[in-house]
């Protein structure tokens, strides 16, 4: 079974996938984190994202490898575990600009899929039910008000340590929907049969015992 949860920056959408996964003992694939991955490589080795050409050139250099430890996702670049690393605010920057690219996106596109082959999966990120599992039983497009999204990303960095401007956080909310929603390569929308999910006032457990809901009644 595949249940594919798309939506914006900020949503909660991985953190609500892990708890789905956990209780319904499905494999859960982080999309995000692969294109994070590709935006640490080409930071880390000086090639500039916006220049689709120079990242073109070195894609094919990239090794990538998912691996799961105690039920969790770690993503290694080679035989680095980059699954800190690639969580930084730049990094999700940078991210949003690689997966532009269709080179880019056919790459991880068959990670992707192959990942579903085998086992009972919840995958999220932009353009899964639209273009990555568009044959999902489940499909939820999960989103908050920009205000909230920011609210949520700063309070976790926060209990990281690391200091946050919630203004400049909601500006780089907007600004990377802007982006996602108007790429012309698999942009952010809600797939036809998806259910729209607004969190905005939600707790996480209710979110949860939501998408644990819609799924149960799939499997009747």
């Amino acid at each position: 079974m595949k249940i594919a949860i798309d939506g914006p920056a900020g949503a909660g959408k991985s953190t609500i996938a892990k708890l789905v996964a956990e209780k319904l003992s499905f494999v859960y694939v982080d999309t995000g984190a692969m294109f994070r991955t590709m935006a640490y490589y080409f930071l880390s080795n000086g090639i500039d994202t916006s220049d689709e050409e120079a990242v073109n050139a070195s894609c094919d250099d990239i090794e990538i490898r998912i691996a799961y430890e105690e039920g969790e996702q770690h993503i290694f670049l080679k035989d680095k575990d980059v699954s800190a690393e690639i969580r930084q605010e730049e990094i999700g920057k940078n991210a949003s600009v690689v997966a532009k690219y269709g080179k880019i996106r056919t790459r991880l596109l068959n990670l992707q899929r192959k990942m579903a082959e085998s086992s009972d999966v919840i995958m999220d990120g932009r353009d899964i039910g639209t273009v990555v599992l568009p044959d999902a039983e489940v499909k939820i497009f999960l989103t908050a008000a920009a205000h909230a999204r920011a609210e949520r990303r700063c309070r976790d960095l926060q209990e990281k340590g690391i200091a946050c401007d919630l203004k400049e956080i909601e500006q780089d909310i907007l600004a990377r929907d802007e982006e996602d929603m108007n790429r012309e390569i698999a942009p952010l929308k809600q797939a036809d049969d998806a259910i729209y999910l607004d969190t905005s006032d939600m707790t996480i457990p209710e979110v949860v015992a939501k998408i644990i809901e819609i799924t149960e009644g799939k499997r009747v």
